[in-house]
């Protein structure tokens, strides 16, 4: 979701790419409720750290504690930067209803759009 939010307000100004420290395929329900905000992730691609063309980042930014904790080393002009995000799969593990399991994906999409937007802003000023 942070990809798709990014390369749609940010990429005028910084390449976005995303990956992980694993690979775990797209979630159906991320790609819906961000087709409800107007942004098709369907194209995206589950990708490690270490299968990106590029590797020499000026700015990397982690969205979970499990990556934040597990961060890949990057060279000495990288600026790792961590917002913490809940796990939406998590989160909705116990929901009775699709539509309890979708407000679960929609509360975290609707954080990290607002965080997206202000993220320009934040590295300016770090």
């Amino acid at each position: 979701m942070a990809e798709g939010f990014a390369k749609i307000y940010l990429s005028d100004k910084f390449a976005v790419f995303s990956a992980g420290i694993e690979a775990h395929g797209l979630n159906p329900y991320a790609i819906k409720v961000m087709d409800e905000a107007g942004i098709d992730i369907s194209l995206q691609k589950s990708q490690k750290v270490s299968d990106l063309s590029v590797q020499d980042f000026d700015y990397v930014i982690t969205v979970c504690g499990h990556a934040d904790e597990n961060c890949p080393v990057f060279s000495a002009k990288t600026r790792v930067i961590h917002k913490g995000f809940e796990d939406p799969p998590k989160l909705a593990k116990d929901a009775k209803t699709e539509e309890e399991k979708l407000y679960f994906y929609r509360k975290v999409r609707d954080e990290i759009k607002e965080y997206i937007l202000k993220l320009e802003d934040k590295i300016k000023t770090n």
